[in-house]
Protein backbone atom coordinates (compact mmCIF):
# COMPACT_ATOMS: atom_id res chain seq x y z
CA UNK A 1 0.00 0.00 0.00
CA UNK A 2 2.74 2.12 0.95
CA UNK A 3 4.69 1.22 -2.68
CA UNK A 4 1.55 2.17 -4.14
CA UNK A 5 0.98 5.72 -2.50
CA UNK A 6 4.21 6.97 -3.20
CA UNK A 7 3.95 6.00 -6.91
CA UNK A 8 0.76 7.87 -7.13
CA UNK A 9 2.25 10.89 -5.33
CA UNK A 10 4.99 11.24 -7.02
CA UNK A 11 3.94 14.10 -9.84
CA UNK A 12 0.45 14.24 -8.32
CA UNK A 13 -0.41 17.83 -9.20
CA UNK A 14 1.24 17.48 -12.87
CA UNK A 15 2.19 20.76 -13.16
CA UNK A 16 -1.35 21.82 -12.40
CA UNK A 17 -3.08 20.88 -15.09
CA UNK A 18 -6.34 19.46 -15.51
CA UNK A 19 -7.85 17.60 -18.69
CA UNK A 20 -11.13 17.51 -19.98
CA UNK A 21 -12.31 14.52 -18.14
CA UNK A 22 -11.09 15.87 -14.63
CA UNK A 23 -12.52 19.24 -15.32
CA UNK A 24 -16.43 17.76 -15.34
CA UNK A 25 -15.17 15.95 -12.00
CA UNK A 26 -13.85 19.83 -10.89
CA UNK A 27 -17.15 21.88 -11.79
CA UNK A 28 -19.79 19.09 -10.88
CA UNK A 29 -18.62 18.64 -7.79
CA UNK A 30 -18.49 22.42 -6.87
CA UNK A 31 -21.97 22.91 -6.99
CA UNK A 32 -24.64 21.86 -4.28
CA UNK A 33 -26.06 19.25 -3.79
CA UNK A 34 -29.10 19.93 -5.08
CA UNK A 35 -27.42 21.43 -8.15
CA UNK A 36 -25.96 18.03 -8.89
CA UNK A 37 -29.03 16.21 -8.69
CA UNK A 38 -30.45 18.72 -10.89
CA UNK A 39 -27.76 17.67 -13.71
CA UNK A 40 -28.02 14.31 -13.20
CA UNK A 41 -31.26 14.49 -14.33
CA UNK A 42 -30.15 14.99 -17.57
CA UNK A 43 -26.38 14.05 -18.00
CA UNK A 44 -23.79 12.14 -16.30
CA UNK A 45 -26.46 10.13 -13.87
CA UNK A 46 -23.68 7.25 -13.88
CA UNK A 47 -21.17 9.27 -12.31
CA UNK A 48 -23.92 10.46 -9.73
CA UNK A 49 -22.67 9.14 -6.64
CA UNK A 50 -18.87 9.82 -7.34
CA UNK A 51 -20.10 13.57 -7.69
CA UNK A 52 -21.44 13.42 -4.85
CA UNK A 53 -18.67 12.40 -3.43
CA UNK A 54 -16.18 14.57 -4.39
CA UNK A 55 -18.53 17.60 -3.38
CA UNK A 56 -17.84 16.36 0.34
CA UNK A 57 -14.80 16.20 -0.15
CA UNK A 58 -13.90 19.61 -1.97
CA UNK A 59 -16.52 21.00 1.08
CA UNK A 60 -13.94 19.77 3.48
CA UNK A 61 -10.66 20.20 2.19
CA UNK A 62 -11.06 22.68 -1.28
CA UNK A 63 -11.04 22.63 -4.61
CA UNK A 64 -7.14 21.38 -5.88
CA UNK A 65 -5.75 18.98 -7.65
CA UNK A 66 -4.90 17.20 -4.85
CA UNK A 67 -8.38 16.59 -3.23
CA UNK A 68 -9.27 15.90 -7.15
CA UNK A 69 -7.31 13.00 -7.19
CA UNK A 70 -5.81 11.78 -3.87
CA UNK A 71 -9.38 9.91 -3.86
CA UNK A 72 -7.70 7.89 -6.66
CA UNK A 73 -4.35 7.14 -4.91
CA UNK A 74 -5.37 5.57 -1.62
CA UNK A 75 -8.28 3.64 -3.54
CA UNK A 76 -5.63 1.75 -5.71
CA UNK A 77 -3.43 1.77 -2.30
CA UNK A 78 -6.52 -0.09 -1.09
CA UNK A 79 -6.99 -2.40 -4.52
CA UNK A 80 -2.57 -3.46 -3.86
CA UNK A 81 -3.25 -4.45 -0.68
CA UNK A 82 -6.36 -6.83 -0.82
CA UNK A 83 -3.87 -8.08 -4.04
CA UNK A 84 -1.03 -8.94 -1.69
CA UNK A 85 -3.80 -10.71 1.13
CA UNK A 86 -5.00 -12.26 -1.82
CA UNK A 87 -1.76 -14.02 -3.30
CA UNK A 88 -0.18 -14.35 0.32
CA UNK A 89 -3.47 -16.86 1.29
CA UNK A 90 -3.77 -18.33 -1.99
CA UNK A 91 0.01 -19.25 -2.96
CA UNK A 92 2.44 -17.62 0.04
CA UNK A 93 4.38 -14.55 0.49
CA UNK A 94 6.44 -13.70 -2.22
CA UNK A 95 3.06 -13.99 -4.52
CA UNK A 96 1.31 -11.92 -2.66
CA UNK A 97 4.34 -9.40 -2.22
CA UNK A 98 4.94 -9.63 -5.80
CA UNK A 99 1.55 -8.56 -7.06
CA UNK A 100 1.08 -6.31 -5.01
CA UNK A 101 4.19 -4.44 -5.86
CA UNK A 102 3.24 -5.05 -9.40
CA UNK A 103 -0.43 -3.43 -9.30
CA UNK A 104 1.20 0.00 -9.18
CA UNK A 105 3.82 -0.27 -11.88
CA UNK A 106 0.72 -1.30 -14.89
CA UNK A 107 0.47 1.43 -17.07
CA UNK A 108 -2.98 1.79 -17.18
CA UNK A 109 -3.14 1.44 -13.54
CA UNK A 110 -0.07 4.17 -13.25
CA UNK A 111 -2.51 6.52 -15.40
CA UNK A 112 -5.52 5.99 -13.41
CA UNK A 113 -3.55 6.28 -10.17
CA UNK A 114 -3.55 9.80 -10.50
CA UNK A 115 -7.31 10.47 -12.10
CA UNK A 116 -9.94 12.22 -10.90
CA UNK A 117 -12.56 9.76 -12.37
CA UNK A 118 -14.21 6.91 -10.09
CA UNK A 119 -12.60 4.16 -11.81
CA UNK A 120 -9.90 3.75 -9.18
CA UNK A 121 -12.71 3.74 -6.90
CA UNK A 122 -14.23 0.66 -8.95
CA UNK A 123 -10.74 -0.95 -8.34
CA UNK A 124 -10.90 -0.68 -4.43
CA UNK A 125 -13.95 -2.20 -4.55
CA UNK A 126 -12.71 -5.17 -6.84
CA UNK A 127 -10.09 -5.85 -4.52
CA UNK A 128 -12.64 -6.03 -1.25
CA UNK A 129 -15.21 -8.02 -2.57
CA UNK A 130 -12.54 -10.39 -4.26
CA UNK A 131 -10.70 -11.04 -0.93
CA UNK A 132 -14.01 -11.01 0.82
CA UNK A 133 -15.10 -13.82 -1.30
CA UNK A 134 -11.67 -16.04 -1.04
CA UNK A 135 -12.26 -15.44 2.67
CA UNK A 136 -15.18 -16.72 2.72
CA UNK A 137 -14.36 -19.61 0.12
CA UNK A 138 -11.90 -20.53 3.04
CA UNK A 139 -14.35 -21.13 5.87
CA UNK A 140 -13.40 -17.93 7.60
CA UNK A 141 -16.30 -16.18 9.66
CA UNK A 142 -18.82 -16.62 6.61
CA UNK A 143 -21.91 -14.66 7.89
CA UNK A 144 -20.52 -10.75 8.33
CA UNK A 145 -18.53 -11.00 5.31
CA UNK A 146 -21.32 -12.05 3.41
CA UNK A 147 -23.36 -8.26 3.89
CA UNK A 148 -19.70 -6.52 3.34
CA UNK A 149 -19.30 -8.76 0.15
CA UNK A 150 -22.65 -7.70 -1.30
CA UNK A 151 -22.45 -3.71 0.31
CA UNK A 152 -19.21 -3.58 -1.90
CA UNK A 153 -20.74 -4.81 -5.45
CA UNK A 154 -23.46 -2.64 -4.55
CA UNK A 155 -20.92 0.44 -3.93
CA UNK A 156 -19.00 -0.77 -7.70
CA UNK A 157 -21.91 -0.45 -9.31
CA UNK A 158 -23.24 3.44 -8.12
CA UNK A 159 -20.17 3.97 -9.65
CA UNK A 160 -20.07 2.96 -12.96
CA UNK A 161 -22.44 -0.22 -13.17
CA UNK A 162 -20.86 -1.92 -15.95
CA UNK A 163 -18.70 -3.32 -12.94
CA UNK A 164 -20.77 -5.65 -12.29
CA UNK A 165 -19.20 -7.94 -14.52
CA UNK A 166 -17.15 -9.20 -11.28
CA UNK A 167 -20.26 -11.11 -10.11
CA UNK A 168 -19.69 -13.31 -14.18
CA UNK A 169 -15.98 -13.35 -12.73
CA UNK A 170 -16.80 -14.72 -9.20
CA UNK A 171 -18.96 -17.00 -10.83
CA UNK A 172 -16.36 -18.69 -12.69
CA UNK A 173 -14.35 -19.00 -9.31
CA UNK A 174 -17.32 -20.62 -7.59
CA UNK A 175 -17.65 -23.05 -10.44
CA UNK A 176 -14.18 -23.93 -10.67
CA UNK A 177 -12.99 -24.36 -6.64
CA UNK A 178 -16.55 -26.78 -6.25
CA UNK A 179 -18.30 -24.39 -3.94
CA UNK A 180 -20.81 -25.79 -1.38
CA UNK A 181 -24.60 -25.60 -1.72
CA UNK A 182 -24.52 -23.19 1.29
CA UNK A 183 -22.04 -20.64 -0.41
CA UNK A 184 -23.96 -20.95 -3.14
CA UNK A 185 -27.22 -19.77 -1.20
CA UNK A 186 -25.69 -17.05 0.07
CA UNK A 187 -23.27 -15.67 -2.81
CA UNK A 188 -26.63 -15.43 -4.84
CA UNK A 189 -28.68 -13.56 -2.44
CA UNK A 190 -25.10 -11.08 -1.55
CA UNK A 191 -24.80 -10.61 -5.46
CA UNK A 192 -28.69 -10.20 -6.31
CA UNK A 193 -29.39 -7.80 -3.68
CA UNK A 194 -26.18 -5.21 -4.88
CA UNK A 195 -27.88 -6.25 -8.24
CA UNK A 196 -31.53 -4.70 -7.55
CA UNK A 197 -30.25 -2.14 -5.99
CA UNK A 198 -28.08 -0.75 -8.70
CA UNK A 199 -30.91 -1.60 -11.13
CA UNK A 200 -33.02 1.57 -10.81
CA UNK A 201 -29.41 3.65 -12.15
CA UNK A 202 -28.91 1.22 -14.97
CA UNK A 203 -32.72 1.74 -16.20
CA UNK A 204 -32.21 5.19 -15.81
CA UNK A 205 -28.93 5.69 -17.26
CA UNK A 206 -30.24 4.19 -20.80
CA UNK A 207 -31.92 7.89 -20.98
CA UNK A 208 -28.42 9.04 -21.50
CA UNK A 209 -26.87 6.23 -23.77
CA UNK A 210 -26.15 9.24 -25.97
CA UNK A 211 -23.46 10.46 -24.14
CA UNK A 212 -21.37 6.97 -24.73
CA UNK A 213 -22.22 7.35 -28.44
CA UNK A 214 -18.98 8.87 -29.40
CA UNK A 215 -17.13 5.67 -28.24
CA UNK A 216 -15.41 4.30 -31.55
CA UNK A 217 -16.73 0.58 -32.82
CA UNK A 218 -14.09 -1.82 -31.44
CA UNK A 219 -11.66 -2.93 -34.35
CA UNK A 220 -9.32 -5.89 -34.02
CA UNK A 221 -6.36 -3.31 -33.31
CA UNK A 222 -8.16 -2.45 -30.46
CA UNK A 223 -8.21 -5.95 -28.95
CA UNK A 224 -4.30 -6.31 -29.56
CA UNK A 225 -3.37 -4.82 -25.99
CA UNK A 226 -6.28 -6.98 -24.17
CA UNK A 227 -4.78 -10.17 -26.02
CA UNK A 228 -1.33 -9.30 -24.91
CA UNK A 229 -2.75 -9.63 -20.89
CA UNK A 230 -4.74 -12.31 -21.66
CA UNK A 231 -1.67 -14.04 -23.07
CA UNK A 232 0.25 -12.79 -19.94
CA UNK A 233 -2.10 -14.12 -17.34
CA UNK A 234 -2.84 -17.59 -18.61
CA UNK A 235 1.31 -18.14 -18.63
CA UNK A 236 0.30 -17.12 -14.67
CA UNK A 237 -2.24 -19.71 -14.80
CA UNK A 238 -0.52 -22.35 -16.15
CA UNK A 239 2.41 -21.59 -13.67
CA UNK A 240 -0.14 -22.01 -10.84
CA UNK A 241 -0.85 -26.01 -12.20
CA UNK A 242 -4.79 -25.03 -11.86
CA UNK A 243 -6.86 -28.07 -11.05
CA UNK A 244 -10.28 -28.13 -10.54
CA UNK A 245 -12.25 -28.14 -7.27
CA UNK A 246 -9.43 -26.44 -5.80
CA UNK A 247 -9.51 -22.38 -4.68
CA UNK A 248 -6.37 -21.08 -6.10
CA UNK A 249 -4.54 -18.58 -8.08
CA UNK A 250 -5.54 -19.27 -10.85
CA UNK A 251 -9.34 -19.59 -10.01
CA UNK A 252 -9.43 -16.23 -8.58
CA UNK A 253 -7.35 -14.32 -10.90
CA UNK A 254 -7.88 -15.61 -14.57
CA UNK A 255 -11.67 -15.03 -14.39
CA UNK A 256 -10.56 -11.17 -12.91
CA UNK A 257 -8.33 -10.59 -15.79
CA UNK A 258 -10.42 -12.11 -18.50
CA UNK A 259 -14.56 -11.78 -17.83
CA UNK A 260 -14.56 -7.73 -17.69
CA UNK A 261 -12.12 -7.67 -21.19
CA UNK A 262 -14.02 -10.27 -22.81
CA UNK A 263 -17.65 -9.37 -21.59
CA UNK A 264 -16.81 -5.88 -22.52
CA UNK A 265 -15.54 -6.85 -26.07
CA UNK A 266 -18.45 -8.71 -26.79
CA UNK A 267 -21.21 -5.97 -25.53
CA UNK A 268 -19.03 -3.87 -28.06
CA UNK A 269 -20.13 -5.83 -30.95
CA UNK A 270 -23.47 -4.21 -30.00
CA UNK A 271 -23.39 -1.17 -28.99
CA UNK A 272 -19.17 0.32 -28.61
CA UNK A 273 -18.78 0.51 -24.97
CA UNK A 274 -14.86 -1.23 -24.97
CA UNK A 275 -12.80 1.72 -22.80
CA UNK A 276 -9.58 0.42 -21.15
CA UNK A 277 -10.73 2.83 -18.25
CA UNK A 278 -14.38 0.72 -17.67
CA UNK A 279 -12.43 -2.47 -16.68
CA UNK A 280 -9.45 -0.95 -14.67
CA UNK A 281 -10.42 -3.37 -12.34
CA UNK A 282 -9.47 -6.56 -14.24
CA UNK A 283 -6.38 -5.23 -13.68
CA UNK A 284 -6.28 -6.52 -10.43
CA UNK A 285 -6.21 -10.21 -11.67
CA UNK A 286 -3.28 -9.52 -14.19
CA UNK A 287 -1.64 -8.70 -10.75
CA UNK A 288 -2.20 -11.69 -9.12
CA UNK A 289 -1.28 -13.54 -12.37
CA UNK A 290 1.89 -11.60 -12.43
CA UNK A 291 2.89 -12.15 -8.83
CA UNK A 292 2.63 -16.12 -9.40
CA UNK A 293 5.08 -16.23 -12.04
CA UNK A 294 7.73 -14.14 -9.66
CA UNK A 295 6.63 -16.15 -6.60
CA UNK A 296 7.72 -18.68 -9.13
CA UNK A 297 10.92 -17.88 -10.16
CA UNK A 298 11.84 -17.13 -6.54
CA UNK A 299 11.20 -20.52 -5.14
CA UNK A 300 13.23 -21.64 -8.32
CA UNK A 301 16.17 -19.79 -7.53
CA UNK A 302 15.67 -20.78 -3.90
CA UNK A 303 15.94 -24.17 -4.62
CA UNK A 304 19.23 -24.23 -7.03
CA UNK A 305 21.26 -21.56 -4.73
CA UNK A 306 20.18 -21.13 -0.95
CA UNK A 307 19.00 -17.92 -0.02
CA UNK A 308 18.86 -16.24 -3.45
CA UNK A 309 15.88 -16.61 -4.04
CA UNK A 310 14.69 -13.61 -1.81
CA UNK A 311 16.54 -11.49 -4.39
CA UNK A 312 14.15 -12.25 -6.82
CA UNK A 313 11.93 -9.79 -6.08
CA UNK A 314 13.55 -6.51 -5.58
CA UNK A 315 15.65 -7.49 -9.18
CA UNK A 316 12.46 -7.93 -10.55
CA UNK A 317 10.98 -4.70 -9.27
CA UNK A 318 13.99 -2.43 -9.86
CA UNK A 319 14.30 -3.78 -13.54
CA UNK A 320 10.22 -3.14 -14.15
CA UNK A 321 10.81 0.12 -12.89
CA UNK A 322 13.80 0.97 -14.89
CA UNK A 323 11.82 -0.43 -18.01
CA UNK A 324 8.58 1.33 -17.46
CA UNK A 325 10.31 4.90 -16.01
CA UNK A 326 9.76 6.65 -19.75
CA UNK A 327 6.11 5.25 -19.78
CA UNK A 328 5.98 6.54 -15.56
CA UNK A 329 7.48 10.18 -16.81
CA UNK A 330 5.25 10.64 -19.83
CA UNK A 331 1.95 9.50 -16.98
CA UNK A 332 3.36 12.21 -15.25
CA UNK A 333 4.08 15.08 -17.63
CA UNK A 334 0.98 17.22 -18.84
CA UNK A 335 1.00 15.95 -22.33
CA UNK A 336 0.33 12.71 -20.87
CA UNK A 337 -3.43 13.83 -21.88
CA UNK A 338 -5.87 15.20 -24.65
CA UNK A 339 -5.54 18.68 -23.37
CA UNK A 340 -5.17 21.14 -20.35
CA UNK A 341 -8.16 23.17 -19.20
CA UNK A 342 -5.96 25.41 -17.10
CA UNK A 343 -3.45 26.22 -19.13
CA UNK A 344 -5.89 27.72 -22.00
CA UNK A 345 -7.79 29.65 -19.36
CA UNK A 346 -4.54 31.03 -18.35
CA UNK A 347 -4.21 32.04 -22.28
CA UNK A 348 -7.49 33.24 -21.92
CA UNK A 349 -6.76 35.68 -19.13
CA UNK A 350 -2.96 37.23 -20.56
CA UNK A 351 -5.00 37.36 -23.90
CA UNK A 352 -8.33 39.14 -23.28
CA UNK A 353 -8.71 43.01 -23.84
CA UNK A 354 -11.67 44.82 -22.79
CA UNK A 355 -14.70 44.87 -24.96
CA UNK A 356 -14.30 41.24 -25.95
CA UNK A 357 -16.51 38.84 -27.04
CA UNK A 358 -15.82 34.79 -26.23
CA UNK A 359 -17.00 31.82 -28.01
CA UNK A 360 -16.71 28.00 -27.49
CA UNK A 361 -16.08 25.55 -30.19
CA UNK A 362 -17.93 23.25 -29.75
CA UNK A 363 -19.68 24.45 -26.59
CA UNK A 364 -18.29 21.37 -24.54
CA UNK A 365 -14.83 23.59 -24.08
CA UNK A 366 -16.67 25.86 -21.94
CA UNK A 367 -15.60 23.99 -19.27
CA UNK A 368 -12.43 25.76 -19.54
CA UNK A 369 -14.36 29.04 -18.47
CA UNK A 370 -16.58 26.54 -15.38
CA UNK A 371 -13.50 25.64 -14.02
CA UNK A 372 -11.43 28.63 -13.82
CA UNK A 373 -13.98 31.55 -13.91
CA UNK A 374 -11.61 34.55 -13.28
CA UNK A 375 -9.89 33.88 -16.10
CA UNK A 376 -13.09 35.05 -18.26
CA UNK A 377 -13.73 37.67 -16.27
CA UNK A 378 -14.82 40.10 -18.48
CA UNK A 379 -15.22 38.60 -21.62
CA UNK A 380 -19.47 38.25 -23.16
CA UNK A 381 -20.22 34.61 -23.65
CA UNK A 382 -22.04 35.57 -26.57
CA UNK A 383 -23.34 32.25 -27.42
CA UNK A 384 -24.92 31.26 -23.71
CA UNK A 385 -28.58 31.24 -23.37
CA UNK A 386 -28.85 29.63 -19.98
CA UNK A 387 -25.26 28.71 -18.14
CA UNK A 388 -24.71 25.20 -16.98
CA UNK A 389 -25.79 25.69 -13.51
CA UNK A 390 -29.19 27.07 -14.04
CA UNK A 391 -29.18 24.02 -17.18
CA UNK A 392 -28.88 21.96 -15.16
CA UNK A 393 -26.03 20.19 -17.68
CA UNK A 394 -21.90 20.66 -18.39
CA UNK A 395 -21.63 23.40 -20.93
CA UNK A 396 -24.75 24.95 -20.36
CA UNK A 397 -27.40 25.96 -23.00
CA UNK A 398 -26.49 27.88 -26.03
CA UNK A 399 -28.82 30.20 -28.39
CA UNK A 400 -29.99 29.34 -31.97
CA UNK A 401 -27.72 29.51 -34.91
CA UNK A 402 -29.59 32.43 -36.14
CA UNK A 403 -29.14 34.76 -32.90
CA UNK A 404 -25.33 33.66 -32.35
CA UNK A 405 -24.71 34.82 -35.42
CA UNK A 406 -26.64 38.36 -35.26
CA UNK A 407 -24.38 38.40 -31.93
CA UNK A 408 -21.37 37.65 -33.46
CA UNK A 409 -21.49 40.71 -36.25
CA UNK A 410 -21.84 43.04 -33.53
CA UNK A 411 -18.13 42.21 -31.88
CA UNK A 412 -15.55 44.24 -32.44
CA UNK A 413 -13.17 41.04 -31.40
CA UNK A 414 -13.72 37.56 -30.67
CA UNK A 415 -11.68 35.12 -28.59
CA UNK A 416 -12.26 31.57 -29.77
CA UNK A 417 -11.70 28.73 -27.29
CA UNK A 418 -11.48 25.50 -29.47
CA UNK A 419 -9.82 21.78 -29.95
CA UNK A 420 -6.10 21.72 -31.39
CA UNK A 421 -5.94 20.25 -34.96
CA UNK A 422 -4.09 17.10 -33.40
CA UNK A 423 -7.31 15.76 -31.91
CA UNK A 424 -10.05 18.11 -32.85
CA UNK A 425 -13.63 16.04 -33.71
CA UNK A 426 -15.19 17.20 -37.52
CA UNK A 427 -17.37 19.94 -37.15
CA UNK A 428 -21.12 18.06 -36.67
CA UNK A 429 -23.81 20.72 -35.74
CA UNK A 430 -25.37 23.39 -37.39
CA UNK A 431 -24.64 25.88 -34.70
CA UNK A 432 -20.79 25.24 -35.02
CA UNK A 433 -20.52 25.36 -38.30
CA UNK A 434 -21.76 28.86 -38.64
CA UNK A 435 -19.94 29.77 -35.97
CA UNK A 436 -17.11 28.76 -38.33
CA UNK A 437 -18.73 29.96 -41.19
CA UNK A 438 -18.87 33.49 -39.88
CA UNK A 439 -15.75 33.72 -38.31
CA UNK A 440 -14.19 32.90 -41.77
CA UNK A 441 -16.11 35.24 -43.81
CA UNK A 442 -16.72 38.15 -41.51
CA UNK A 443 -13.42 38.28 -39.44
CA UNK A 444 -9.68 38.12 -39.74
CA UNK A 445 -7.14 36.03 -37.60
CA UNK A 446 -4.64 38.17 -35.92
CA UNK A 447 -4.01 35.49 -32.80
CA UNK A 448 -3.57 31.45 -33.04
CA UNK A 449 -2.23 29.53 -30.23
CA UNK A 450 -2.02 25.77 -29.52
CA UNK A 451 -1.93 25.36 -25.61
CA UNK A 452 -1.72 21.75 -24.26
CA UNK A 453 -4.32 20.00 -26.52
CA UNK A 454 -6.16 23.55 -26.60
CA UNK A 455 -6.42 26.16 -28.92
CA UNK A 456 -7.00 29.75 -28.56
CA UNK A 457 -7.26 32.12 -31.52
CA UNK A 458 -8.81 35.81 -31.69
CA UNK A 459 -10.33 37.63 -34.19
CA UNK A 460 -11.10 40.92 -35.29
CA UNK A 461 -14.26 42.47 -37.53
CA UNK A 462 -13.40 43.14 -41.35
CA UNK A 463 -14.20 46.85 -41.64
Amino acid sequence: MLWTIALGSWGLSRQGSVWRDEAATWLVARRSAAEICHLLENVDVVHGCYYLLMHVLFECFGAGTTTLRLPSVLALAVAAGCVTVIGQRLAGAWTGLAAGLTLGMLPAVQFHLQEGRPYALVAAGAGISTLLLVTVLQGDGAGPRWFGYGGTLALMGLLNWLSLMILAAHLLTLLWCGARREVWRRWTAAAGSAFLCVLPLILFSQRQAGQVAWIPPLTWHAMIGPAVLLAIGGLGALLDRPRSRRLSVAAVALPLLAVPQLGLATASLFRPLFLERYVLYSMLGLALLIGVCVGAAARAVGRRHAGAGRWVLPVAVAVAMAGLLPQSLEKRSVSSRVDDVVAVASEVRRTKELGDAVLFLPADRRDAKSVSPGAFAGLRDIALREDPVASGTLRGVEASPGRIRAAMLRQRRIVLVTDAAAVASPVTTDRDRMKSAVLKTHFRLVADEAIRGRRLTVYERVT
